[in-house]
């Protein structure tokens, strides 16, 4: 059996992802569950933390190939010059 070491920086970020995200999930219950009780922090957290998930959808990279919205070449929203 092959045995394989873990860097102890990615078992860090592993650690901290997980944390992150156990805040998160635990902000939000607590926004369901009992939003009278709640402040701004779990508020913040929470919003925070849905506009993140958000991020990687639309600031992807694009690989040059193939669609997308290119901006040389093709006939763009604008007309004459």
């Amino acid at each position: 059996m092959v045995r394989r070491r873990v860097p102890l920086v990615t078992l860090t970020l592993v650690a901290a992802g997980l944390v992150a995200g156990g805040l998160w999930w635990w902000a939000v219950a607590r926004l369901l569950l009992v939003p009278g009780e709640t402040g701004p922090v779990e508020g913040a957290v929470a919003a925070g933390g849905w506009g993140l998930s958000l991020l990687p959808v639309h600031v992807a990279a694009s690989t040059g190939r193939g669609g997308g919205s290119g901006r040389s070449g093709g006939t763009g929203g604008r007309s004459g010059g």
